[in-house]
């Protein structure tokens, strides 16, 4: 455990390592990484990596920690500059999207592997802050139910749906496909708070594509960006 931890104290190699691990799991998954490849790219030995993370399982736990970590961070920007709860839900609804192009390769990695979250006690960790994110989302259910906005609803059950809605973009999403995230974001947004909304009117504006939502969003993605990260914890 003393050698792990005095990785932690060179974020510069241990932050490489994590990104040739996030994105070769991008692309080939969990099972389908391995430390030999890692180590052959970055010229290190695989006692390095290991010295740095001890366990794939802590690679992986660390590459969900700090995904979850930069999500929270553009997500309480997000909320601090929208006010009311149908805007605040529909700039979520946006970024769950933009995270297909905005962070792409940790975005694939973390969404194809989410369903280990629950399987290792060395990703209890990334298991609590994706809970924190839900109950961010569930919290503006609950609020614009509450102020007569939403229509009556189980903030819970929606959350998972919304939520999963966009787990599963990896899977079919393309980059580079005739459809921007921008364009399946409000076409989220639209299908969501049309069915949320006990006055529906206001849903085109909510999901502009030129609109003010989409700027602030895309806005608290440059801004959280450039924050420095905390070097991932071993």
């Amino acid at each position: 455990m003393a050698a792990r931890r005095a990785g932690a104290g060179a974020p510069g190699r241990s932050g490489h390592i994590l990104e040739s691990f996030t994105r070769r799991v991008a692309q080939a998954g969990y099972d389908g990484t391995n430390f030999s490849d890692i180590a052959a790219e970055l010229g290190i030995s695989k006692g390095t990596i290991v010295h740095h993370y001890g366990t794939k399982d802590r690679l992986l736990a660390a590459l969900h920690e700090s995904y979850m970590r930069r999500r929270l961070a553009e997500a309480y920007l997000i909320m601090n500059r929208l006010s009311s709860p149908p805007e605040q839900l529909a700039g979520l609804l946006f970024a769950f999207m933009l995270y297909q192009v905005h962070d792409r390769d940790a975005t694939v990695a973390f969404q194809r592997e989410i369903a280990r979250l629950s399987d290792h006690a060395a990703l209890s960790e990334g298991l609590r802050l994706r809970g924190e994110y839900l109950e961010l989302v569930r919290g503006v259910l609950r609020k614009g139910m509450e102020n007569g906005q939403f229509r009556e609803g189980d903030p819970q059950l929606q959350s998972l749906l919304l939520m999963g809605s966009a787990q599963w973009a990896w899977t079919w999403f393309d980059p580079a496909g005739p459809h921007t995230a921008e364009d399946v974001g409000a076409s989220l947004v639209d299908m969501a708070l049309g069915g949320l909304l006990t006055r529906p009117v206001g849903v085109t504006e909510l999901a502009d594509t030129d609109g003010a939502v989409l700027k602030i969003v895309r806005s608290c993605l440059t801004d959280a960006a450039a924050r420095p990260e905390p070097a991932p914890r071993p």
